[in-house]
């Protein structure tokens, strides 16, 4: 199951010509795929596109009736090869996923398939996750576009300029033989707003019609002498077809007066956040008049030179607002400049920050620098002096305020028992080197846990411990990777790796049941029956297939256990070669969403239901908090008493407990304390739960009365 099902809002993808759409721009870059005519639909999952791979998930009947094929691609890299089909064939296809983890696995495939060309529309959908929301590492997608010589279009964040690119994005492909790289950043993915829409298309060839007329050309193969030929193809032909194009179709955009001494060049993904700097100025309307000229760039690769130097002629300074580093539209700029004899000065990176994501307000202090030294006669008075804006206001320092808040496991989740367990034999065996990996599992590098010190990529977490693999070593490595990362890159890069290379040391495959960290996504171990897929492969036989001899399956995490003894066992026996854990439990968030709401549905309709309730004995918890070092659920926290002889707070488990028992089961396997206890709380009981409940009050009541008449006997003794 998809962390979010869009089952209902994909009915929006029948809307017709002349109907109005209104909804989320994920939803609306499928409704342009639909009205362009696109052939095929690959990707992989990931934010901030995830979403968009959820909605194409849901929408398959329609994309059924259009003759659309659809699928969930093992990697990006499998994505992009999959855009082969419009190499020979006259088949729009697109392909979806986050980067630039994603443009790093699918660069080998993209720079055969820019190299080659294409004859249909090629359209790949980035998710550029740059900035202070992102969970990767900073890096930019221009840079791919311009190595692979694919062309590069950054939409203005609004629905009809989304819906526009995408249409632009394949007839330029088709112009130029070049695959598009159609960028869309969180903003642009998760904006709502309204567009007139367009019918939808059937394919003008389908797949399966490609099929029955099979194509080739030997000149669109990468192999010598072709691919020498293709490079110059790429310079001498479909470059200036692409900037011909872009300057026809005007995707390019002007805004304000012709004639001013400033102007701003902009990508067309940092247009509000401009505008929006230009309107808290006071140069700008709420309905994007603006009195200062903005030279917007949806195609930000290739640029046109022409297009710019137009924009530049009479102007004595231009800001280049390019968010990132490096800044290849301000150097790329420049150099047209310099080369035209322009005197025209290049502002950029002197008043905006070198890196780092353009957030409104460093949107605003950089265009109010800009304009204060260069038009100081534009501005208000209040601004035209340097630091004495009136939105300006002493903001303390919040991290001496506010608690800082790392990422964590999910309440209940099955990762962090297999953490613990790992503490435990670090405190039995001593520390070893660990590997970590992308995932959910990564957050074991944060508090309480502490484990891990490297992760070099999507499913190379063994491989990156294979440098570990001394004949002389003492102690084995321990490596961690997802069943999602298992299956994108892990079988091969990591498994078979262990394999061929004889490694001794321990991997474990944390095994969820989804790629959770993307969203939920069904995977080929997935336990679920999903109607379009194949799902219930299991793990284990795939890494015995690649040769693994020492195979451990442990079925439920929370044993911490038995997670701890098998750990043990890996780390201490005499046998050699990669030792595998596959630790499986289902993921508690996706559970929940599954569960939650087929329980509550019972509950209401009077059905009887148990609920197991955990929770700490106040009177027996010492208070010294080892069961919180060892699991760190955000269930599990602190409460002070009243009573005066109890200085230390006491271990407490709050009402987002999901009863998963993993406190209770780390307590249990760090021989901590006894106070940790279950309490099944039974929703609707019968005439036997009553009963059962009466005779239980009773006798709790006896005995209770019983121990306060010794108590006292005590004492007055």
């Amino acid at each position: 199951m998809a962390e979010r099902s869009f089952a209902k809002e994909v009915e929006k993808l029948r809307l017709g010509a002349g109907e109005e759409f209104s909804g989320e721009g994920i939803l609306a870059i499928t409704k342009a795929l639909l009205q362009c005519g696109v052939g095929y639909v690959g990707g992989y999952q990931g934010a901030p596109i995830s979403h968009l791979m959820d909605v194409l998930a849901d929408a398959q009947d329609i994309l059924g009736e259009l003759g659309v094929h659809y699928e969930a691609s093992a990697s990006e890299a499998t994505a992009t090869a999959m855009l082969a089909a419009s190499v020979h064939y006259p088949i729009r296809g697109a392909a979806t996923f986050k980067s630039t983890v994603g443009t790093n696995v699918a660069s080998d495939a993209l720079a055969n398939l820019a190299s080659g060309g294409v004859t249909g529309g090629a359209l790949i959908i980035v998710g550029e996750d740059y900035g202070e929301g992102s969970s990767i590492m900073q890096e930019r997608s221009h840079a791919f576009a311009m190595k692979s010589q694919v062309w590069l279009l950054d939409p203005r964040p609004n629905l009809p300029s989304i819906v526009k690119s995408v249409e632009d994005s394949f007839e330029l492909s088709e112009a130029s033989n070049t695959p598009v790289m159609l960028l869309v950043r969180i903003r642009c993915c998760h904006v709502h707003g309204q567009f007139i829409a367009k019918d939808n298309k059937r394919p003008a060839m389908t797949v399966a019609e490609a099929l029955d007329s099979p194509r080739r050309d030997t000149k669109r193969i990468v192999l010598p002498p072709a691919s020498f030929l293709h490079e110059k193809e790429k310079i001498e032909k479909r470059w200036p077809a692409a900037v011909d194009f872009i300057r026809s179709r005007k995707i390019n955009e002007f805004f304000g007066p012709e004639i001013a001494e400033v102007g701003i060049v902009l990508q067309g993904g940092m247009y509000n956040g401009v505008i929006r700097a230009l309107q808290r100025i006071g140069l700008a309307d709420l309905y994007g008049e603006t009195q200062v000229p903005l030279y917007v760039l949806n195609a930000v690769y290739p640029l046109v030179e022409d297009e710019f130097l137009g924009f530049c002629q009479g102007k004595d300074a231009v800001l280049v607002v390019e968010e990132g580093q490096p800044n290849y539209i301000e150097q790329a700029m420049a150099s047209m400049l310099h080369k035209a004899d322009y005197t025209t000065r290049i502002i950029g990176k002197e008043v905006m920050p070198m890196a780092g994501e353009y957030t409104g307000q460093v949107m605003f202090d950089g265009v109010s620098t800009f304009l204060r030294e260069r038009a100081p006669r534009l501005l208000p008075a209040q601004i035209r002096a340097p630091n004495t804006t009136d939105m300006s206001q002493d903001v303390s320092d919040l991290t001496a305020l506010v608690p800082g808040r790392p990422p964590g496991f999910c309440t209940g989740c099955p990762e962090r028992p297999i953490f613990a367990a790992t503490k435990l034999i670090e405190q039995e065996l001593g520390h070893h080197h660990i590997a970590s990996d992308i995932g959910c599992h990564l957050f074991s590098i944060m508090p309480p846990f502490e484990l891990g010190a490297t992760t070099m990529g999507y499913g190379l977490g063994p491989a990156s411990a294979s440098a570990f693999n001394s004949p002389d070593a003492k102690r084995r490595s321990i490596s961690f990777v997802g069943d999602g990362g298992f299956w994108h890159n892990g079988l091969t890069s990591s498994i078979g790796n262990a394999v061929f290379n004889r490694n001794d040391g321990v991997i474990v495959i944390v095994d969820n049941f989804y790629s959770a960290a993307t969203g939920g996504q069904d995977i080929l171990s997935s336990r679920a029956t999903n109607r379009s897929k194949s799902t219930k492969h299991p793990i284990t036989e795939a890494v015995k297939g690649m040769g693994v001899k020492w195979v451990r399956h442990i079925e439920r995490t929370y044993d911490v256990n038995k997670m701890r003894d098998t750990l043990r066992e890996a780390l201490t026996t005499p046998e050699t070669g990669p030792k595998v854990i596959v630790a499986s439990s289902e993921c508690m968030l996706n559970r929940q969403r599954r569960e939650k709401p087929l329980i509550d549905k019972a509950i209401k309709g009077g059905e009887r239901m148990v609920k197991p309730k955990f929770g700490v004995d106040e009177d027996i918890c010492t208070g010294d908090h080892a069961c919180m070092r060892l699991s760190g659920c955000p269930s599990l926290s602190v409460k002070t008493l009243d009573d005066p002889l109890r200085d230390d707070p006491v271990a407490h488990i709050d009402q987002s407990c999901v009863g998963c028992g993993n406190c209770g089961e780390v307590a249990d396997a760090a021989v901590l304390c006894p106070s940790f206890y279950r309490a099944d709380v039974v929703h609707n009981p019968g005439t036997w739960d009553r009963f059962a409940d009466n005779i239980r009050r009773k006798l709790i009541g006896m005995m209770q009365n019983w121990r306060e008449r010794r108590r006292l006997e005590f004492v007055d003794a």
